[in-house]
């Protein structure tokens, strides 16, 4: 059985612009079977944070890399934009494939 990797969907405030990042990530989730499962919160929510990946908007991903909290961090330009998500999950998920 394949495994299915644990994100956190964030970003600095946890409000509008992750949340719909979350729907969009879910939907490409959904659409293309991707062994991924997401939670939404804020950068605090990094705190006791023991899954696989973190995603969120492209501005925060070298901070995140950077964080030793942060095993692994996706970036999107257009949280929109699900051509973007479905590439950057896949090849994410491609990388790490056990």
């Amino acid at each position: 059985m394949a495994k299915t990797y644990h994100a956190l969907v964030c970003c600095r405030a946890g409000m509008g612009s992750s949340m719909m990042l979350k729907i969009k990530c879910d939907q490409v989730i959904k659409e293309e079977g991707l062994p991924i499962e997401t939670e939404h919160g804020n950068l605090d929510s990094l705190i006791g944070f023991n899954g696989d990946l973190v995603i969120t908007m492209s501005d925060l991903t070298d901070e995140l890399n950077a964080d030793s909290r942060v095993p692994s961090a996706v970036g999107i330009t257009n949280i929109v934009d699900k051509n973007e998500i479905k590439e950057k999950l896949s090849a994410w998920v491609a990388e790490h494939a056990e």
